[in-house]
């Protein structure tokens, strides 16, 4: 075991008996708060300084095989305990790597998805509604819901620009890698030649942000306006201004939102959005700060960065940061990314465990 993965575990060790000290200490149950806090911090600590422990047994038991070595009777036995012992070491210390990778605070939040159609004109909004479905789809296969927040219709169909907010446990977990540059190579329904086009569409997958605790909305740094919703609607339309568009002054950051009839339901589902966005800013922010030291395997999720192409005419999708490609476009298409998602957040683990290695 490295250096310095074993000095961690020894701090967790030292931590978890701290804190049984506190737990059962006569003022424990003063501060519930605390408390609880504490009995998470149990709860979390106790599995992994488990494994530490059953590692240090293992050792002693391999030391105490290899006593037996000199002895002719015991030989053969000692070599099957040797050998088992380290087989068990080296599925432990797998094991307590895993468990001593950082978790994303952010994981089991809801996300708001924005998907905007790019190069590609009439066929660029024809696939921004295409990956649309793709993930409505995937989101039904995971059970969650989902609530359109805006959307911007394209001339022949699909979206110029769609943004949706999607419920779920572990939603942002499953989709977080997917925001990048998406495009498709096929034979747009206009191309009366056969040709292949090329189209691009950017995704952006946004954790939900908690806007009491992860943003402040300093009123007096938001413009609200307030307009005629456009769109569908019958007789209401050109008769309430419903629609809102809310300017964040300090970074220009614009949400709009004319979903719902009501102005009150528009300002709450806009100032959601914009919390998200302005997390997010704060997110990338700090991403581009820690990649100028080390690139992460996975990218950056730079908005603009080509991560994924759509090849209709091969049948075929590739994800370009892992080099995976798979050949089954169809069911892709209809929502079964379980195997790109999977296969992200795997490259992004053994990211993580060699970045582990090396500290």
């Amino acid at each position: 075991m490295k250096p310095s993965i074993a000095a961690k575990l020894e701090s967790l060790a030292r931590r978890l008996t701290e804190v049984g000290e506190l737990l059962s200490s006569e003022a424990a149950t003063r501060d519930m708060e605390q408390f609880r806090r504490l009995s998470r911090e149990h709860a979390e600590l106790t599995p992994v300084v488990d494994l530490y422990q059953r590692h240090h047994q293992t050792e002693s038991d391999i030391a105490a095989a290899q006593g037996m070595l000199d002895d002719p009777q015991m030989k053969v036995y000692a070599e099957a305990e040797i050998k088992a012992g380290r087989e068990t070491l080296a599925e432990l210390e797998a094991e307590l790597q895993r468990r001593l990778l950082p978790t994303d605070p952010n994981d089991d939040r809801n996300i708001f998805l924005e998907i905007r159609a790019g190069t590609g004109g009439d066929e660029s909004a024809l696939f921004a509604g295409d990956l649309f479905r793709m993930y409505a789809r995937f989101a039904e296969r995971n059970r969650w819901q989902i609530e359109i927040i805006s959307e911007s219709p394209g001339e022949a169909g699909g979206y110029k620009e769609i943004i949706a907010r999607i419920l779920g446990q572990g939603a942002y977990s499953k989709l977080k890698f997917e925001s990048g540059g998406h495009r498709v190579q096929r034979v747009p329904v206009t191309e009366t030649q056969g040709r292949i086009h090329t189209s691009a569409c950017t995704v952006a997958v946004l954790p939900e942000a908690d806007r009491i605790e992860d943003v402040v909305l300093n009123p007096a740094e938001l413009r609200i306006d307030t307009y005629r919703a456009s769109g569908a609607g019958g007789q209401h339309v050109n008769k309430t201004d419903s629609a809102i568009r809310v300017t964040h002054l300090p970074t220009g950051i614009v949400v709009e939102c004319q979903d719902d009839r009501s102005q009150h339901k528009n300002k709450a589902r806009a100032l959601g959005v914009l919390a998200a966005r302005i997390k997010d800013k704060q997110m990338r922010e700090q991403h581009a700060q820690e990649a100028a030291t080390r690139k992460s395997l996975i990218g950056s999720g730079d908005r603009s960065e080509r991560i994924r192409t759509y090849n209709f005419p091969q049948g075929r999708v590739t994800d370009h940061r892992i080099g995976l490609t798979l050949y089954k476009i169809d069911a892709i298409m209809d929502g079964d990314i379980g195997e790109l998602t999977q296969a992200l957040m795997a490259e992004h683990q053994a990211e993580q465990l060699a970045a582990l290695g090396e500290a």
